[in-house]
């Protein structure tokens, strides 16, 4: 983030962006999920992805992940939304795929809480 001509290719050629909160704080990337990026990054327009890495070593599936951004950071629905919208986007996926999955996303995602 702290190179504003990368930011900018980054976000202009849409470069899917793996983040795996839980293994970040785990491994001291960053001291508490407070202090983490991801909002910036979102900010910023990049395609950030949330993932899990080696779960049984840093504390947590994908939704536990979705569940900490949630609590830690106050991601609201449509910020979680966003993110896994860009999963789909990010995905090794035909068209016909792609659309489906984010016309499911979108079905669920206008469900009450």
């Amino acid at each position: 983030m702290e190179d504003a001509r990368l930011v900018a290719r980054l976000r202009d050629e849409r470069v899917p962006l793996t983040v795996c909160p839980l293994s970040n704080v785990r491994l001291g990337v960053v001291g508490r999920i407070e202090q983490h990026c991801l909002p910036a990054m979102l900010d910023a327009g990049l395609m950030v992805t949330i993932n899990s890495d080696d779960p049984a070593y840093f504390g947590g599936y994908i939704e536990d992940n979705y569940r900490l951004l949630e609590r830690a950071l106050s991601f609201d629905r449509s910020r979680l939304v966003t993110l896994a919208e860009n999963s789909f986007n990010a995905a090794f996926l035909d068209a016909e795929q792609r659309d489906g999955y984010l016309d499911e996303l979108r079905e669920v995602s206008r469900m009450e809480p």
